[in-house]
Parts: structure tokens; sequence; C-alpha cells
């Protein structure tokens, strides 16, 4: 996986995306979470679960980077005394809000459900336009919720090759959810 450090000026002045906070933290992250880990895949596996639940939640939390560390941190700790790998988030009905998310209404209006129902269709829309092996690899990430290594034994690619490939799918779907303007 080829990691990428955006210069410290080079967004002075820009509005805050998820894209630049992925090219500025990926790898400060990455170094972070490995010493917590001491895995690579692991380590690898929770900066992109943390990028996902950040792009779940982007216009809710404010304080992104200290956010996206903290999430690391907690995530590496459920990692450790667990001994599983991360899962993607979905909290149960009822639960408490994720860090740094504000409680939802308990009943969406009737224009807001609508709206959820277009956006949902519309990423749907998005995942469809991805390549077949793209789109395998993100089910194989989050719905089944492999690690790294366990994508690598199932489909042949290295776990470098896993991580490269589903970096590049994320970032091609964010694209494609800011041309519709599903995120910002």
């Amino acid at each position: 996986m080829i990691l990428f450090v955006a210069p410290a000026d080079t967004d002075q002045g820009l509005p805050e995306t998820i894209e630049r906070l992925f090219q500025a933290l990926e790898s400060p992250l990455l170094k972070y979470a490995l010493r917590l880990t001491r895995d690579f895949n692991a380590a690898q596996d929770l900066v992109q679960e943390a990028f996902l639940r950040l792009h779940s939640q982007f216009e809710h939390i404010h304080i992104r980077r200290a956010w996206l560390y903290r999430t690391v941190h907690k995530l590496a700790t459920h990692h450790q005394r667990k001994g599983h790998p991360v899962a993607p988030q979905d909290s149960p009905a009822g639960g408490p809000p994720a860090p740094g998310a504000e409680a939802a209404p308990a009943q969406p209006l009737p224009d807001e459900q609508t709206t959820a129902r277009e956006r949902i269709g519309q990423a749907r829309q998005c995942l469809e336009n991805l390549d077949e092996r793209s789109r395998e690899l993100l089910r194989l990430k989050f719905r089944e919720g492999m690690s790294y290594q366990q994508i690598s034994a199932r489909t042949g690619l290295t776990a470098g090759q896993v991580g490269c490939l589903l970096h590049h799918a994320l970032k091609k779907t964010a694209e494609e959810f800011a041309k519709i303007g599903v995120i910002p």
C-alpha cells in the first residue's frame, strides 16, 4: 500500500473533506495503530474502519482529526481485548450514539424518510458503477467483516494489494458520492 502525507500548508483556507483528511492522516494513523496493535494488517483494518465511521457521520463530527485518533485508539483497544477483527459499526436500535455524533430523532419525518431512501438508491448506484473486483472486496471487508489477511486468503491477492484496492475503491466511491451530492 502506498501511503501519502499531504503537506501541512496545502489545504489552508479550503474546507475540510474526507479526501483531504485521508490524504493527511492515513499514514500517521496507520503508524499510530501499528504501535497499538503491533500487527500491520490489523492496523490497516482499524484505520479503514475509522475512516468509514467518519464518512458515515462526517457532518456531525466537528473536531475530526482528534475524533479519528480517538476512534483508532478505541478500535485498537477493542481489537486487543476481544482478539478478533474489527467489524463495521452497526449500532443496534436504541443503542448509544456513536462517539462525536448527536442522537438522531426517534422517528424521521416523511420527507426525511424519502430523502434517505433516495440517498440509499444513489449510494447503491455508485457501488454498482465499481468494477466487479472492487465490489467483491468491499463486500468481503464490510459486509462479511473479513480482515485483509482473510480477504487475501480468499482472493489470492496479497494483503497489501487488498489494502491498496480497497483504498482506491473507497476513494472512487467517495468521489461518486460527492458528484451526486451525497457527501460534500
